[in-house]
Formats: structure tokens, sequence, C-alpha cells
């Protein structure tokens, strides 16, 4: 197997273990979205009188309704951005896994002809 392509595979694997790390990234986000549009879908059912703790680390503090409200109003369009963000970066690292296997593709069919023309081996082709 020519050393181009073997790069090649070695950039496939770690296009893999990126997709994989941001897929999870991405499953932790959403979840906790979904999480905190529930509890925010609860407290709009809260009387705005009601006593309210928000828990910071292992205590339990008193704050009120509108505090509560707003924190979470904020941590929603928070994990909404965020999700958003890794959705988009889930993309790119498919794309570019896409194109690279194509590219491995090529140049196995290809056979030698395809190997200095492919991008990245010109650096080690040409010298």
């Amino acid at each position: 197997m020519p050393p181009e392509a073997q790069e090649k595979i070695e950039e496939l694997q770690e296009l893999q273990e990126t997709a994989q790390q941001v897929a999870e990234q991405k499953e932790q986000a959403q979840s906790a979205l979904n999480e905190s549009k529930t509890a925010l879908d609860a407290l709009e059912d809260v009387d705005e009188d009601a006593g309210m703790y928000r828990e910071i680390g292992e205590v339990l503090v008193e704050t009120d309704y509108e505090s509560a409200y707003d924190d979470l109003e904020n941590k929603v369009d928070s994990l909404e951005v965020r999700a958003e963000q890794l959705e988009t970066q889930e993309e790119r690292v498919q794309e570019q896994f896409d194109d690279l296997q194509d590219e491995l593709q090529q140049m196995l069919q290809g056979g030698a002809g395809g190997g200095p023309m492919g991008p990245g081996g010109p650096g080690a082709g040409g010298a």
C-alpha cells in the first residue's frame, strides 16, 4: 500500500474518532436541553410566589421565581446554541470524512498514477 494511502487511512481513523466525540457531545447537549426545556415548562405552571431553591453544587440556595425562570431560560438559549454548533461541526466532520474516503478510493483505484496528484501527496511525492 502506498504511504499516501496509509496516511489517508490514518486521517480517516482520526476523523472517525472526532465524529464520535462530537456525536457524544451533541447527545449530551441535546439531553441537557430537553431536561432544561422540561424544567422551564414545569416552572411556568408554578405560582410565582412559591418558595424556590436552586442547586449550587450540593447546596440548595433560596431564589425567587423571576431569577429561577431567567436563569433557566438563559440556560435553554445557550444549550440551543451549543446543540446547533455541534450539529454544524458534525456535518463538517462528516463532509471531511466523505471527501477523504473518496480521495482514498481514487488513490487505490488509480494506483501509482493518482498518488502525486492527490492532496497532501505533492510534498512527499515531489521530493
